[in-house]
Formats: C-alpha cells, sequence, structure tokens
C-alpha cells in the first residue's frame, strides 16, 4: 500500500540513497508489470535494448551495464535466446567471447516494449515537469556514470 506520509527523520545521512533506492524500486515493479505480458522483466529489457543500441555486447560488458556480475549475465540471455530475442555469435577479434545479438524478432519486441518503458517513464514522472524530467535525467547520468 502506498503511503504519501513523510519518511521519518528526513535530514538523516543516507536520506538521498533511501530516497534513490525507493524511486528505482517503483521503476522497476512499474517496468515489471509492463513486461509481463511479453514474458520479460526489466533486466530482459535492459540486455535486449543495450545489445540492440551496441550492435551486439558480451555477456562481461551487459554485466557492467547491469551493475551484476557477468555470470548472473547467463541466465537473463539463456531466457532471451529461448525465446528467439537474441544470439550468440563469435567475436570477430577474440574468439573466446561471444557476443549478444538481438534478433529480428527481438528488434520487433524491443519496439513494442520500447513504448511501454516510455508510458512507465512518463507515469513515474508526471509531478515534474519537463524541465525538471530532464535535470533529474542529466543528474542520473551523472551518479551512474562509472569514470
Amino acid at each position: 500500500m502506498a503511503t504519501t506520509e513523510p519518511i521519518p527523520d528526513a535530514d538523516r545521512p543516507g536520506r538521498t540513497g533511501f530516497l534513490l533506492a525507493r524511486a528505482g524500486g517503483r521503476a522497476i515493479r512499474s517496468l515489471n508489470r509492463a513486461l509481463e505480458p511479453f514474458g520479460l522483466r526489466s533486466r530482459h529489457y535492459t540486455v535486449l535494448s543495450a545489445s540492440a543500441a551496441r550492435g551486439g555486447l558480451s555477456q562481461r560488458e551487459l554485466g557492467e551495464i547491469l551493475g551484476v556480475d557477468p555470470s548472473a549475465v547467463v541466465a537473463l540471455v539463456d531466457d532471451l535466446e529461448r525465446a528467439g530475442l537474441v544470439r550468440r555469435d563469435p567475436h570477430p577479434d577474440d574468439r573466446r567471447t561471444r557476443l549478444v545479438v538481438v534478433t529480428a524478432a527481438g528488434q520487433v519486441t524491443l519496439a513494442e516494449t520500447r513504448e511501454l518503458a516510455r508510458r512507465v517513464d512518463d507515469g513515474l514522472l508526471a509531478a515534474l515537469t519537463p524541465t525538471e524530467r530532464a535535470t533529474l535525467e542529466t543528474l542520473l547520468e551523472r551518479l551512474t556514470d562509472p569514470s
């Protein structure tokens, strides 16, 4: 049950992290609900989106994007491969590495789910003006930049 009650001890250290985690959890839950009819979750969507944007990524690179160990990416890629949405192709420069590449069916699914993700974002950010939304996105990009 959602509450509009103020967060106790609003001036305590760690409040920003708490609020970011709370907002992130809400975003993930909303996106997972939207993706459910496709049999996908937010991490599947991220793998599809990132792989499509770069024309293929290694599981190590996907792990970095997701912020998880590459071994955790294996199950996500396995799910997407079983669904026919990605395939593992040989890396052109490293025969030990396979690239996760989005298939034609994956491109169709990605196009459909991008619209859902946009609507989820719009709902989550409805209380913000367009300028505030752009500022928030810029600040979050800075916070999540690994460099």
